[in-house]
């Protein structure tokens, strides 16, 4: 069966020859949670449409639903221009080889471009055929364990999602979630250094007096390191206030 003609803004993923139902409709919830929609599937080896694959998509059924499926792997790359073949293994065959990172900023370059990009990955029993590859532009290879090279289906698909949506949009490499509050600012932090050293001034902290400046100095340099929150700051007041307290109370009982 041909594909129609289309101008995607994401790369089509191609299972080829796929085995297990269970692991179509895994992949179709990798390559969802990922944001990328365009499933080919090439002569799946229990027919179609497939209740196992149903079962384990999880909320991507959309994409089974929507799946392009054809008898056979030229039918199924009909419209595109560009095609990667996923492997872990060398098949002696001179292609240019790409990691899944370079392959999908690649991929988004050449979509920019106006050109229509697939992605095969192979059967789950051996992989892509050297058949299958011989009608790919360029190859990418997973770096994994030599001893151990398989990946299951889904897992590929995933890797390779995962390499899109970084290639194709901002990820926020670090964060925090602030829950509610927000960074303590400058006037905040010297306001509680200021408390605690009032606090231990009074309480005979700064001793001997030749050490007095180096541990204001060290104690200054302890705040300014630590990265408060307007919570922090508060519920570092109310501590010293609760221990100054307490100190009066146990003063007055004469203990």
């Amino acid at each position: 069966m041909s594909v129609a003609v289309e101008n995607p803004q994401t790369p089509a993923f191609v299972l080829v020859r796929p085995q297990m139902g269970e692991n179509i409709g895994a992949s179709a919830r990798a390559m969802w949670n990922f944001g990328l929609d365009r499933m080919r599937v090439v002569a799946p080896r229990d027919g179609w449409p497939n209740q196992a694959a149903v079962a384990l998509a999880s909320g991507a059924g959309r994409l089974l639903d929507e799946a392009q499926i054809s008898a056979d792997l030229a039918g199924s790359l009909a419209d595109c221009t560009f095609v990667f073949a996923t492997t872990a293994r060398p098949r002696d065959l001179t292609k240019p080889v790409f990691s899944p990172e370079e392959a999908m900023r690649e991929t988004r370059r050449m979509i920019g471009e106006g050109q229509r990009v697939a992605v095969l990955f192979g059967p789950e029993r051996a992989g892509l055929e050297n058949d299958d590859i011989a009608r790919a532009n360029a190859i990418i290879s997973v770096p994994v364990n030599p001893d151990f090279p398989s990946l299951n289906l889904a897992q590929c698909v995933l890797l390779v999602g995962y390499e899109w949506m970084r290639a194709s949009t901002d990820v926020q490499h670090k964060t925090t979630e602030m829950a509610g509050t927000v960074w303590a600012d400058h006037n905040e932090i010297e306001h509680l250094a200021g408390h605690y050293e009032e606090r231990l001034e009074e309480m005979g902290f700064f001793f001997p007096a030749h050490k007095s400046d180096s541990m204001r100095l060290n104690l200054r340099n302890f705040w300014s390191r630590m990265p408060l929150t307007r919570a922090d700051v508060q519920m570092m007041h109310g501590i010293l206030r609760q221990v100054a307290r307490w100190a009066r109370r146990k003063d007055g009982d004469g203990s």
